[in-house]
């Protein structure tokens, strides 16, 4: 969808900074047939001009041109603090294909990079695009990425490193901060332009009900309810859920300092500079409520429109009130379907928080565990399942393990059919971080074929991929605390 809203209190014209000596670090065919890219037989660009105008150093490809390349300004809470304006800092959107929006991510100063550089790195581009489309794969809402180009170009961060521009495709990068900016602007015509915007292109039935603005809140607040719910149910934690870092249409943006959970802690903090535990694993679905509280706190003028303001808040209200509610509905069911239960009995929530409980005190691996649990079956001894053994209170877990079975044995599907559905939703392969920092060193000193072979594996992440097994397994003792920052 074009970004088509104008002027300078929505964006600022941003050409790309040109890179020297682009090259080819990785690319997906996949996201490419989005945008109707023709590729070659080595599945990259047909075209040679693509790798140049991917880097930024260009506008044109053929008979494409972007003639109009864009950053737009918004706002937001960061860390849980009104930061006022912030705006795409390293973020070009060069524009639409297939109603699709292009943008570069590291190609250049914006308007809005205030002291930054506008640049992004290897390491953290690389994370990104792996992330993105390991993120796909398990069926997951989120942006895409096309590629990633590297440079030779210096940038420092904590330390020297290497330029490189990562592209990324969504349906819109609109977020709750561009909300908040109009909001805090008391620009009332530009939120409004904002929202019907939004309705018009990806909400059209909000504009058939009595209140659209209030649709439109509790359409982008259910929508975010069930992202996180996916969320918890992989064990993907985001670091960084700033309100400037959530999409209005429910996607997963902004890979910044994430990280998938390895032995299980619930209270997992995967960016070290979020010191207060704020955006820790368990943390996530009560943090994106607090987000829809300042979506709803910004769209507050639109309501103001047809009622008062005492009746604008409490429609709003009661609206927020119904996240808790979608999340927990989304929740139960993706962990039903974890632990391969169709049927919906009240005590599997007991069930369930029971096993977290003690994954939590054993630090067990939350992916691998998940999936070697449909071996199962319905007539298993619970001392005979090798899982018990990663657990340090045999009698807690030997127990948890009889009331399993005997929870199956209420189920209609058969072993083996059961264990094709667990492993349709229990995923082998993750990007787990000590898998994503290999690749970051071999890229490093210039051999990408380890991009290359983890976003081959994390596009099948639910087959079995015998040859990649090494690939599934949990981090040595020596990389299970690999830490990663905002710069990332």
């Amino acid at each position: 969808m074009p970004f088509t809203l104008r002027g300078d209190d929505v964006c600022q014209p941003t050409p790309p900074t040109p890179i020297p000596n682009p090259y080819w670090v990785a690319f997906s065919a996949s996201a490419a047939k989005l945008i109707d890219l023709e590729l070659g037989a080595v599945g990259l660009p047909k075209d040679p001009d693509w790798l140049e105008l991917l880097a930024g150093n260009q506008l044109n490809v053929g008979e494409l041109t972007f003639s109009s390349p864009i950053s737009t300004a918004y706002s937001g809470h960061q860390f849980g603090s009104w930061a006022g304006q912030l705006g795409d800092g390293r973020a070009i959107l060069l524009g639409d294909m297939n109603q699709l929006e292009l943008q570069l991510k590291g190609a250049g100063k914006t308007h809005y990079s205030r002291m930054g550089d506008g640049r992004a790195v290897l390491r953290s581009s690389i994370r990104e695009f792996l992330c993105s489309e390991a993120m796909h794969a398990l069926g997951i809402p989120t942006s895409r990425a096309l590629s990633v180009v590297g440079s030779k170009q210096r940038v420092i961060r904590e330390k020297l490193e290497t330029a490189a521009v990562c592209s990324r495709i969504a349906p819109s990068f609109i977020r709750v901060g561009h909300f908040e900016h109009f909001a805090s602007l008391q620009n009332i015509v530009r939120l409004k332009d904002l929202a019907d915007l939004l309705m018009s292109e990806f909400y059209p039935k909000c504009l058939n009900k009595n209140d659209p603005y209030l649709s439109l809140f509790k359409e982008i607040s259910a929508r975010n309810a069930k992202l996180v719910a996916q969320w918890q149910s992989v064990g993907f934690c985001h670091g960084v859920l700033n309100s400037d870092n959530i999409s209005v249409l429910g996607l997963t943006i902004d890979y910044g300092p994430f990280g998938f959970l390895d032995h299980f802690e619930i209270d997992h903090i995967c960016n070290h500079s979020d010191h207060g535990g704020r955006y820790a694993y368990h943390r996530q679905p009560q943090i994106m409520h607090w987000n829809m509280a300042c979506l709803a706190s910004a769209m507050l003028p639109l309501l103001e429109l047809k009622y008062s303001p005492e009746e604008s808040q409490a429609h709003l209200r009661s609206a927020l009130e119904e996240f808790p509610v979608t999340y927990a509905k989304e929740w139960q069911q993706a962990f039903r379907s974890k632990l391969g239960l169709q049927l919906e009995i009240e005590s599997d929530i007991e069930l369930i928080e029971r096993l977290l409980q003690a994954m939590h005190d054993s630090k067990v691996d939350f992916t691998t565990f998940f999936r070697q649990l449909s071996n199962i079956q319905k007539d298993s001894r619970p001392t005979d399942i090798t899982q018990r053994d990663e657990f340090l209170d045999r009698e807690n877990i030997d127990q948890w393990f009889t009331d399993y079975i005997h929870r199956l044995q209420k189920e209609v599907l058969g072993d083996e059919a059961r264990k094709g559905m667990m492993n349709q939703v229990n995923p082998k392969y993750i990007l787990r971080n000590h898998l994503a920092q290999s690749a970051i060193e071999k890229a490093q000193q210039d051999d990408f074929s380890e991009v290359a072979r983890l976003q081959l594996i994390l596009s099948k992440p639910f087959d079995e991929q015998e040859i990649f097994g090494d690939y599934a397994k949990p981090p040595p003792v020596d990389m299970q605390r690999i830490e990663v920052s905002c710069s990332s």
